[in-house]
């Protein structure tokens, strides 16, 4: 199925974490929290100023991003798990 967000909003794929710390341990998946990086697979055209004018989104597809615990909404498509959030919800692109 093909997506295309709206507006200001970004649908963002997971990024997993290691499961072992840098000391070995291997951690089990009941004691993980979900990952707050991952990567952006497609952008909405950007919000709208009071002007009316489009203002483009900073972010683009293959941009790994940081964001907050609870951002966005999480939805299923094509089986897959994804985060649909608004551009304002991102903290930072990893470089």
């Amino acid at each position: 199925m093909a997506f295309r967000p709206l507006g200001d909003r970004v649908l963002v794929r997971r990024v997993e974490e290691e499961a072992k710390t840098k000391g070995g341990i291997i951690i089990p998946d009941t004691a993980k929290e979900k990952p707050q990086e991952g990567e952006v697979l497609s952008t909405g055209p950007g919000a709208r100023d009071e002007s009316g004018k489009r203002v483009d989104m900073d972010v683009k597809a293959g941009d790994r991003i940081l964001f907050g615990k609870w951002s966005g909404t999480e939805v299923k498509i094509d089986g897959e798990d994804l985060i649909i959030m608004k551009e304002s919800d991102i903290l930072g692109v990893v470089a």
